[in-house]
């Protein structure tokens, strides 16, 4: 093998890890937005059947509370 060819695939040989690495983060990334996607009570994919997921919410699910802007939040809290 020429000296040529061989420092060609030695330069190949180091990206390896570097394609490993994005290939992994990437991997995850795509993971973690599906499981966004799929798992999340805040998407609705079928609103024909289903047009709001979040009153199937148990008494135990933890749900998110949502202030609209300009709306103090003292104000609507109770003095009990």
């Amino acid at each position: 093998i020429s000296s040529k060819c061989f420092r060609r695939l030695k330069s190949l040989f180091l990206l390896i890890p570097l394609f490993i690495f994005i290939g992994g983060g990437c991997t995850m990334s795509l993971t973690y937005l599906a499981r966004l996607a799929l798992r999340n009570p805040d998407v609705c994919w079928d609103r024909k059947n289903n047009p709001e997921p979040w009153n199937k919410l148990g008494p135990n699910d933890q749900g998110r509370f949502r202030v609209g802007v300009g709306v103090d939040v003292n104000k609507t809290q109770s003095n009990g």
